[in-house]
């Protein structure tokens, strides 16, 4: 079939791709990422690392020069002809935080400008407030505290991180609905902490932080096709496609807690209600199965949970082997249907229960004989730090677009 288009029908678009100014701010983003890496370096040493020309590299130092973001050194070591003039990152002009909400606490992470550590701190949420007003008043306080103690100030602040366990709008920055804290519906949190820190607000799904962390500097660093499904107290996915974070059209891509599966749930997905399979692959699942199965309460003068109960089938308890068995069954019809739809080449399994040794081997063994779209399947890495290393990836992502100047348009 043709496709007729009347000349009404198209609208003339700029096309910034080839403007100086577009060209001069990517050229710098690219600049900034290699200075990142090596700390220190001469301008000769970028150009043959960016395969710009000499001037495009200097005009670019000149802008990073005026934004602080580098400093000169003085000239560096001659290999026979005229010393360099080197320059350096200046990783400390500034600070980035990242920031994780969950139902039981929130986590804060500062970093330099380079993504080093320079302070944490959670906030346990017991017997407290959990309102979106509760919890930024939380994070305002708390951000004060690191800040004071790195001396550092609220300018040097350059972009926030949050990430929530929720359907996130990142566009606008807005959460849909957190139903383990009050009143967490149609919540603008970016317009909340963006008050608060007066600086780049950025809100995301903390799976996809988390697949993120594992692409920075975990398991999936050679990865650009993966998935990471968590299954501890929750259960989500982080998709990573082509390289980047997938988000559906509805930002809810990843959300396999409401999967429909055969004899596990037929049920219509609704938002502000735990999905079917959080009832049977999370910890408190497990242990619900402990108990209809008559396990004991205690053992050992402790009272069991889903990890002592992963750990009794790793030592060869039938009982706890059976519940494990059925939640692997599950998580590998998960990964089989992800990868006949997706085909990735990597899945990790992260969460207290989905990075179990046991419960990955049995996974391992459910998935043998896959003939086609067979993908590894391999424990997260960073472990809980996935998130906060996912956010401070994408704030440093964020970086040169909050110090340069903007191109216009």
């Amino acid at each position: 079939m043709k496709l007729v288009t009347t000349r009404d029908e198209v609208k003339k678009k700029a096309i910034p791709i080839g403007r100086p100014s577009v060209l001069r701010h990517t050229n710098a983003h690219g600049i900034l990422n290699l200075l990142r890496e090596c700390g220190s370096c001469s301008r000769a040493d970028l150009v043959r690392a960016s395969g710009l020309s000499a001037p495009t590299v200097t005009n670019v130092v000149k802008d990073l020069l005026s934004a602080n973001l580098v400093e000169p050194l003085g000239e560096g070591e001659s290999s026979g002809g005229r010393p360099p003039d080197m320059i350096r990152f200046k990783a400390e002009r500034g600070c980035l935080l990242a920031v994780a909400i969950t139902a039981e606490d929130i986590n804060l992470l500062l970093t330099d400008l380079n993504g080093s550590e320079l302070d944490s701190q959670k906030i346990l949420l017991h017997n407290r407030r959990t309102t979106p007003e509760a919890i930024c008043g939380y994070i305002g306080e708390e951000l004060k505290g690191l800040l004071r103690r790195q001396k550092k100030t609220r300018d040097q602040l350059l972009t926030v991180v949050a990430a929530v366990p929720a359907i996130t709008n990142v566009d606008e920055g807005s959460v849909l609905a957190i139903s383990t804290l009050e009143n967490w519906r149609s919540v603008p949190l970016r317009s909340m902490l963006s008050k608060m820190a007066n600086c780049m607000v950025i809100v995301e799904n903390d799976m996809n932080l988390a697949a993120l962390g594992e692409k920075y500097c975990g398991a999936a660093q050679a990865e650009k096709d993966f998935v990471f499904i968590h299954i501890g107290s929750n259960v989500g996915a982080g998709i990573f496609l082509g390289g980047r974070i997938h988000h559906g059209s509805q930002w809810s891509a990843g959300e396999i807690a409401y999967l429909r599966l055969p004899s596990i749930s037929r049920r219509q997905p609704t938002i502000h209600e735990f999905g079917e399979l959080e009832t049977v692959l999370t910890s408190t699942g497990i242990l619900k199965s402990w108990h209809e199965e008559g396990g004991k309460a205690t053992l050992a003068g402790r009272k069991v949970d889903a990890i002592g109960i992963l750990n009794l089938a790793q030592a060869g308890d039938g009982r706890a082997e059976k519940i494990v068995c059925r939640r692997a069954e599950i998580v590998a019809d998960i990964i089989v249907n992800l990868s006949l739809i997706l085909n990735p080449g990597l899945i990790l399994l992260g969460g207290e229960v989905g990075s179990h040794p046991v419960l990955i081997d049995c996974v391992r063994k459910q998935l043998e004989g896959d003939e086609f779209a067979v993908t590894k399947v391999s424990p997260s890495s960073p472990g809980d730090r996935a998130v906060l290393w996912g956010a401070i990836a994408l704030a440093l992502d964020a970086v040169p677009g909050v110090v340069l100047p903007q191109p216009s348009i």
